[in-house]
């Protein structure tokens, strides 16, 4: 199986890609928890009361309301690409961005709106 980049440089047995997609999910992981990701959802719940209590999410766009699970938390402007040095500093400043660049979408609404920003691309 060929590689579809060259090695990485500082450890060979890792292609360019794979080094930059180990940069891209650790950065994912500590956005999971950035606090204004937590105040933007919480900005968007209700309680909803039944035999106990649950929450609801209002979606930013079809205005509908879905269980925590059926929403995401999502950046009005992209992210874009990490895949050199060069791309690092605007991927850490569009990635850890305010409440207010922050939208609550639904599963639906949310991947018609990745799939529209990739064909734009």
């Amino acid at each position: 199986m060929g590689r579809k980049t060259p090695p990485f440089k500082e450890y060979p047995d890792w292609t360019t890609a794979k080094f930059w997609s180990f940069v891209r999910s650790g950065l994912r992981a500590k956005w999971s928890r950035w606090p204004p990701k937590f105040k933007k959802l919480n900005s968007a719940k209700r309680t909803v009361e039944g035999k106990r209590h649950k929450y609801e999410y209002k979606c930013a766009k079809c205005k509908k309301w879905y269980k925590g699970s059926e929403v995401s938390v999502d950046h009005i402007e992209p992210v874009g690409s990490l895949n050199n040095y060069e791309d690092l500093p605007k991927f850490v400043e569009r990635l850890f961005v305010g409440e207010d660049k922050l939208d609550v979408l639904c599963k639906k609404c949310h991947d018609a709106k990745t799939k529209q920003e990739r064909q734009n691309r």
